[in-house]
């Protein structure tokens, strides 16, 4: 199964879970401080702001980025949770947690996925850049936008509650 958090909860998410694999989505990566259960090969980092157009001075969303993501994920062997954060637990994770569920599920429903994940966090707002650009690297045809658009913006928060989003 697959835990979302915040980078504050990240260190008792992986406690509790057990989890040994950890992707994490955040630009300033000298914040996060691995955890020492989880192995350094096991841990994905991808650095890279929240925005969702091209901004100065910083690092937008791109296939580099969703491409190592589905990869990562796709090589995890699944006997133990996997823990996605970003800085608040609310965009750049959530939508990272959708992707994998869609990456990982490829005949299951991106409606049902994204019922599953608004179900989960009344906070998740996943980015939309992140999710367009893995619906088409995955070959969804716009169902994983359409999906999100569907379920539309969490509630706001300053930062999410952890969650889990099962993959069946």
């Amino acid at each position: 199964m697959i835990h979302v958090c915040s980078l504050a909860r990240l260190h008792a998410t992986v406690e509790a879970t057990g989890a040994q694999h950890i992707v994490t989505l955040l630009k300033h990566t000298d914040r996060v401080e691995r955890p020492r259960s989880v192995a350094p090969a096991n841990h994905l980092i991808l650095g890279m702001d929240d925005i969702t157009v091209p901004t100065d001075g910083y690092t937008i969303p791109c296939d580099e980025h969703v491409t190592a993501l589905i990869t990562f994920v796709r090589g995890w062997e699944r006997a133990t949770p996997l823990v996605l954060h970003c800085y608040a637990g609310i965009s750049r994770s959530t939508a990272g947690a959708y992707i994998a569920a869609c990456a990982l599920n490829p005949r299951r429903d991106e409606w049902a996925i994204a019922r599953a994940l608004r179900s989960a966090s009344a906070t998740a707002t996943p980015n939309s850049r992140l999710v367009a650009l893995a619906d088409r690297v995955l070959g969804r045809d716009g169902r994983m936008v359409a999906a999100i658009d569907a379920i539309g913006r969490g509630e706001i928060a300053y930062e999410a509650d952890p969650f889990r989003l099962d993959l069946e």
